[in-house]
């Protein structure tokens, strides 16, 4: 896969994957405790996405490199947010494993292209 086009796949997948997390909050319980883990996880969740799209519209390298580390930096916390819900018995296990892993693999492939640079 080329370059270019490894950079439109990644932008659609991370899309999906802000889409997935933005549905996954949803079902979050309405208390305080569950509104501040719902925005903070919708924030870092969607930002993976937003922040690779600027990276691919870097106008320098230095620019493309610091927004790749914040791609990796977002998918890192809502990796964390996924753990707490986890942890706290919120939603089940098996309602959570498909976006954790989803977001482990960006987190993966983040961190490669950051060690790249």
């Amino acid at each position: 896969m080329k370059n270019k086009e490894f950079g439109r796949a990644l932008e659609r997948r991370t899309l999906q994957f802000a889409v997935r997390i933005i549905r996954l909050s949803s079902h979050l319980p309405n208390t305080t405790q569950g509104k501040v883990v719902r925005n903070q996880m919708t924030k870092s969740g969607t930002s993976v996405g937003a922040n690779y799209r600027q990276a691919n519209r870097a106008r320098s390298r230095a620019d493309f490199n610091n927004k790749i580390a914040t791609c990796e930096k977002e998918a890192s916390e809502t990796q964390y947010w996924l753990e707490v819900i986890k942890e706290t018995g919120w939603l089940p296990w098996e309602r959570i494993k498909p976006d954790f892993e989803e977001c482990s693999e960006l987190l993966a492939i983040f961190t490669s292209i950051g060690n790249a640079r």
